[in-house]
């Protein structure tokens, strides 16, 4: 395991209005720069900014791509970057069907449309199961040269990420049309969310946002059970992958993190002191360097 990289105090969880370290806020455009059709027709909105060498941003569970408002203007420095909405939410289109299997086909519609663009492949950045999404898809495409994975490794078999009953407790809130009950579950039980935190959260402007993609959530956490989306599938990746991992995080994503890792034919770890599940937000620089330290 790599060293821990540097750290960066006094940023606050998910901040609507950039940090307190001094990073720019959110990538400004809320209409998309285009669509791809993925494999089933979806549209997969794609907001780009930046110039370089192209670089996929992939957001976690009930997220858009507004989650990398803080790291995306800072990695559109040195690339243009493509954050996307994933299907289900955002600007992007969905199925009446759901699969991860997907998932990985749009990541992979995307990094096509580039790498065609370009006519070089694409590297690919994925936090959570947005970095699920960036290994299966590098399964399927060639044109995905690199992938950086945020704590994206899915858990060995008979291990969950989620306590027993989670499931059962947001389909109950989801049934009642109760989103943002979705929501505050998943955080407390699945992420691991302290109770400060999560009031800080819901106090922040881009709470709605999250809410109206929770619905999203329970779908995500079926698909987790998926052989498509295994540690044994998943490990099987041959391009370089990255897996950053939040040195405060929950112990079932380093142990993930960790198992990944001695599958991974060309795989590295760097670990961030003090972060946990969203380093992106409370740590954007040392987000930022590790990533740019492995593009290069």
């Amino acid at each position: 395991m790599a060293r821990p990289a540097r750290s960066t105090p006094g940023c606050h969880l998910d901040p609507g209005r950039g940090c307190g370290c001094g990073a720019p806020a959110l990538i400004s455009s809320t209409e998309p720069t285009r669509w791809v059709a993925s494999t089933d027709g979806t549209p997969i909105a794609v907001f780009s900014s930046g110039d370089g060498p192209a670089l996929i941003l992939i957001h976690g569970a009930a997220g858009d791509h507004t989650t990398f408002r803080v790291v995306g203007p800072m990695l559109a420095e040195t690339h243009s970057v493509h954050a996307i909405d994933r299907r289900g939410r955002g600007a992007s289109g969905d199925a009446s069907e759901y699969s991860i299997e997907q998932e990985f086909e749009d990541v992979a519609a995307v990094a096509m449309a580039l790498a065609n663009e370009s006519g070089r492949p694409i590297d690919v950045m994925g936090h959570s199961y947005g970095g699920r999404c960036a290994l299966g898809a590098a399964l399927r495409t060639d044109a995905l040269r690199r992938v950086v994975s945020y704590e994206g490794a899915p858990a060995a078999a008979g291990v969950s990420y989620h306590p027993a009953g989670v499931e059962e407790r947001l389909r109950h809130h989801l049934a009642a049309n109760d989103l943002e009950g979705v929501l505050v579950t998943f955080m407390r039980e699945v992420v691991g969310m302290s109770e400060d935190d999560l009031q800080a959260y819901r106090r922040d402007p881009i709470w709605p946002i999250r809410v109206a993609a929770a619905s999203t959530i329970p779908r995500e956490l079926d698909a987790e059970a998926d052989a498509s989306a295994s540690i044994e599938r998943l490990g099987r990746v041959a391009q370089p992958v990255l897996q950053i991992l939040g040195g405060s995080s929950l112990p079932v994503f380093r142990d993930a993190t960790l198992a990944l890792g001695e599958r991974l034919v060309n795989g590295r770890v760097v670990v961030i002191a003090g972060a946990r599940h969203a380093a992106h937000h409370t740590h954007p620089a040392a987000t930022v360097e590790a990533v740019l330290g492995f593009l290069g």
